[in-house]
């Protein structure tokens, strides 16, 4: 962590931007329960994200598309019971501001209210142009997520790399200007070419925020459980794993149940 980042208490939209301009990386992990949030916390994370990710590695499902309003409320606000510095950020998940302008504005002022959240995050391009203007007017910060976008799996049939075609590449570039003159004060930009992401990050106000994108970006996100080597199954090439959480766990695991059948635990120590 930066002696610039150390400077700040407590981690806003206005420092997050200050971050950009002074050229000093973001970094953001996602979190779903308080323990884990603590840690992140303690570490020094800048933004900690409560991602619809949490259909993958919490509730064990396929795709994002199940997790549900109330369930995205009750894990931030888990969550925000451990947060005292960091920046914390509910995703919306899927169909919570798709339908129309007034139940997204509803539902997002839900999470902030009820979760303890400091921000809503959302995917899609201009189509939400109007959503984000009307939500920064009345106060709530939002964070743009744009290239590969889970909630829409169905639609592209493929978790490959989006935008790499040159009209694809500059519809995206595109959207984040809307998005960005929007208002969000920070953009995901997922799964897209490192070139193009970079002349992203150098086109908009917006801080970006990059996972497979290379590091042009102004920071960079991970889902947690990946990064720490839980989730042995997943392995893409942008996940750098810091830890064998997964090995560790699993040793541990069976070490504890050999010296139960082996009548080694609990000891006199460990005894009333």
């Amino acid at each position: 962590m930066s002696a610039s980042a150390l400077d700040h208490k407590r981690i806003t939209t206005k420092v997050i931007l200050q971050m950009k301009k002074d050229g000093e990386k973001i970094a953001m992990l996602t979190a779903y329960d308080a323990m884990t949030a603590k840690l992140l916390d303690e570490a020094g994370v800048d933004i900690i994200l409560v991602g619809d990710s949490v259909a993958n590695v919490f509730q064990g499902l396929e795709s994002t598309v199940p997790v549900t309003l109330d369930e995205i409320i009750y894990h931030t606000k888990v969550v925000r019971r451990s947060v005292k510095r960091a920046m914390l950020v509910a995703d919306m998940p899927f169909m919570s501001y798709q339908v129309n302008t007034e139940e997204a504005v509803r539902n997002c002022g839900r999470v902030l209210k009820e979760s303890g959240a400091e921000a809503v995050k959302m995917e899609g391009g201009r189509r939400i142009k109007d959503l984000i203007i009307q939500l920064t007017e009345i106060g709530i910060p939002v964070m743009g997520h744009l290239g590969l976008t889970p909630q829409s799996i169905y639609k592209f049939g493929t978790y490959e790399v989006r935008a790499t075609e040159k009209g694809e590449a500059k519809e995206l570039i595109e959207d984040a200007k809307i998005l960005s003159g929007a208002g969000v004060f920070a953009l995901v930009l997922e799964k897209i070419p490192a070139a193009l992401a970079e002349k992203v990050t150098t086109s908009i106000h917006a801080a970006t925020i990059g996972i497979g994108a290379g590091a042009g970006c102004d920071g960079q996100v991970l889902v947690t459980n990946d990064m720490l080597g839980m989730n042995e199954q997943f392995h893409p090439r942008f996940v750098r794993t810091y830890a064998k959480l997964a090995e560790t766990m699993r040793d541990g695991f069976k070490e504890y149940i050999k010296d139960v059948k082996e009548k080694k635990f609990p000891s006199a120590d460990e005894s009333y």
